[in-house]
């Protein structure tokens, strides 16, 4: 949607026609100051809407362009290539520098392999991955060093790793699915 049809789907809820319905008659019973408190209250909670939703649709926006066309696998022991669409839970997928890497997945090879995870976990330089098991329960995101996640980056050396998750069952489709179920607020105006 264009920004202009977003702003102007703001004045479509059934409270901001009964305020604009109510301005209109204030200004035609002599009240021009409650008219234009009133318009300046609805003009408010519209930009106040259309900047929440444009910049959660800016948002998704960008989640979408992590995307990858194409990437290489191995099924039934021959590599191929096709489209990260096609990937799915137990392909094992060939990373190399330069890619992105096409869905979540656990490392089974690492020759110096090194993710840039800055969008997932705020890390500031490449995490080295290696392909072996971590102990422990709960592990947080960052501390995973035998897992590449969807979207994230492979900047220096090779591997491979098993699919895990694809699509929304990824951490990246997590955080898509958290913007998704942002509710709107009603404002107090």
């Amino acid at each position: 949607r264009s920004p202009i049809v977003a702003f102007l789907e703001q004045f479509t809820e059934v409270m901001v026609i009964v305020l604009i319905v109510a301005a209109v008659i204030s200004f035609v019973v002599g009240e021009s100051v409650d008219a234009i408190m009133i318009l300046i209250i609805v003009i408010l909670n519209a930009i106040l809407g259309f900047s929440q939703e444009y910049r959660a649709e800016r948002a998704m926006a960008a989640l979408r362009r992590l995307a990858i066309p194409t990437v290489r696998v191995r099924r039934g022991g021959q590599v191929q290539e096709i489209e990260s669409l096609n990937v799915v839970p137990g392909d094992i997928v060939l990373l190399e520098a330069g890619m992105r890497v096409p869905a979540d997945g656990r490392v089974v090879e690492s020759v110096n392999l090194r993710i840039e995870e800055a969008a997932l976990t705020g890390e500031s330089v490449p995490v080295e991955k290696t392909e072996g098991a971590i102990e422990g329960g709960s592990i947080p995101l960052g501390d995973r060093k035998n897992m590449a996640y969807m979207g994230t980056t492979v900047t220096y050396g090779r591997g491979s790793a098993v699919i895990t998750g694809t699509g929304m069952n990824t951490e990246l489709g997590n955080i898509a699915s958290m913007l998704q179920t942002v509710t709107e607020e009603k404002t107090p105006l």
